[in-house]
């Protein structure tokens, strides 16, 4: 059975959700609703398209220029076992995988066994940025997020650790 996720965009070839070439799939669903949110449209969990994994996969293959893939939204975690199952898959290509949440970090470490897929998910991705979209905290010229409470994770260093470790740049 192919899995399928429910997203309300793709963005084929972008240079401002990560470093390098990426992918970006934005989910479709969030129940943060911030503030000023960018991407309003996202937020019905039953709205946007069902896609399966494979067709997103294959389609992927057919671009040589990609240097990663980025989740983001909506909230990927709203869909944590479909969103893990596409990570395992992106892996199998040695490409690299951002994801934006509003949850922090600590929340999802605190919830790992109780909502299903995210343990999963963020075990195979690289990067978390973390943390609702704050208006007040808006700064103009922030490098791949939007706001400054919001950190950028390095997991593999952080689930190694056992805190967060953020990157700079």
């Amino acid at each position: 059975m192919d899995t399928k996720l429910r997203l309300a965009g793709i963005a084929y070839e972008s240079l401002v959700n990560g470093p390098g070439i990426r992918r970006v799939f934005f989910a479709q669903g969030c129940k943060h609703n911030c503030k000023s949110c960018f991407n309003k449209e996202t937020h019905d969990l039953t709205g946007g398209k069902l896609m399966p994994i494979s067709e997103l996969i294959k389609d992927m293959d057919e671009n040589p220029l990609l240097t990663g893939v980025t989740f983001s939204g909506g909230d990927p975690l709203e869909q944590g076992e479909a969103f893990a199952a596409f990570a395992k898959e992106i892996k199998k290509k040695d490409l690299s995988i951002w994801c934006y949440t509003g949850y922090t970090m600590e929340y999802i470490m605190e919830h790992f066994n109780e909502r299903r897929g995210w343990k999963e998910l963020i075990n195979n991705i690289d990067v978390l940025v973390d943390g609702r979209f704050e208006e007040e905290h808006k700064v103009e010229g922030l490098k791949f997020k939007g706001s400054a409470n919001q950190r950028i994770i390095d997991i593999k260093e952080t689930l190694k650790k056992g805190r967060v470790i953020t990157l700079k740049f």
